[in-house]
């Protein structure tokens, strides 16, 4: 099980789904004789606040047009947790098609990514502007829809969530120093991670059965009837002129098909066991009395 590979960029898709609700925030300020607006996009890179804030205090050129380096954002993904309240069965599966084939695909496993966005402003004005074009959309969450695994096509819709918003403001020192207010706003994304997809369809369900008991308590009745359902072929296959059971194991999951269906009743005191797959014994008799005989 470990040790075989595979990759489905999921982390690195939920990523860049969220930058991307990012990355075309604008402000704009109006000349002081109240002209015309500047429209500034704000740039948007990955990585920690701390790596720009040592940027802006390493800057050599204080003379510098503020635009060119404030307002900036940046974000950065900072924990993994798994989410046991969307937890499914671990041995539940889905069936999911390449396009070709069906295949039996196991539930995925959902996880909680945390990430946090900076915004990184010299004027308070720009901040807001900046916030506001952010929080109308988070009640308290937003939808993306993310295509987690490209062999089977399988997209689900990733809910972000924001979870706190915090404001600080780095201005110490001199006028020549530069100022940097700083909005961080915290965001949890609720994604499923997927293990490896099988190749083939093996492992698809081919055959139901489903025994009866007259008895509720499975400790001392033994079945009495037992129905099993299988696919039956409706083309012929192995070309041979005929469509009969020969052909039934060729069904693939995308043809067209039939059931064979069997009932049959049993008297003989016995019980499936589904970890040995095979029909045992039920002992009703007690030890002490088979000793005696």
């Amino acid at each position: 099980m470990l040790g075989t590979y595979f990759y489905h960029n999921i982390l690195r898709k939920t990523i860049i789904g969220f930058g991307t609700l990012f990355n075309d925030i604008h402000i704009k300020h109006q000349t002081n004789d109240g002209g015309e607006f500047s429209d500034l996009k704000v740039a948007l890179a990955y990585g920690p606040v701390q790596k720009f804030l040592a940027r802006l205090e390493q800057q050599p050129d204080l003379n510098k047009k503020v635009q060119i380096t404030l307002p900036r954002m940046s974000f950065e993904m900072n924990s993994i947790s798994y989410d046991a309240t969307r937890k499914a069965g671990i041995t539940q599966t889905f069936k999911a098609s390449d396009g070709t084939n069906l295949k039996k695909v196991f539930m995925p496993v959902p996880y909680n990514i945390g990430f946090e966005l900076n915004i990184l402003c010299k004027l308070n004005d720009d901040a807001l502007q900046i916030i506001e074009q952010i929080l109308p959309f988070f009640q308290p969450s937003f939808t993306i829809t993310i295509d987690l695994v490209d062999s089977i096509g399988e997209k689900r819709d990733v809910p972000i969530t924001l979870d706190s918003i915090s404001f600080q403001d780095d201005y110490e020192g001199d006028f020549t120093t530069r100022r940097a207010l700083i909005y961080t706003l915290q965001f949890t994304a609720k994604t499923y991670l997927f293990g490896p997809i099988a190749d083939t369809t093996d492992g698809l369900i081919r055959k139901v059965q489903v025994d009866y008991y007259t008895n509720t308590n499975r400790q001392t009745s033994t079945r009495e009837m037992r129905y099993t359902a299988t696919p039956k072929a409706t083309v012929d296959y192995n070309n041979d002129n005929i469509i009969d059971a020969a052909d039934d194991p060729f069904v693939d999951p995308d043809d067209d098909f039939g059931f064979n269906e069997s009932v049959i009743d049993y008297t003989d005191s016995k019980n499936y066991s589904p970890t040995r797959s095979e029909d045992i014994w039920l002992w009703k008799t007690p030890l002490k009395k088979l000793v005696n005989l």
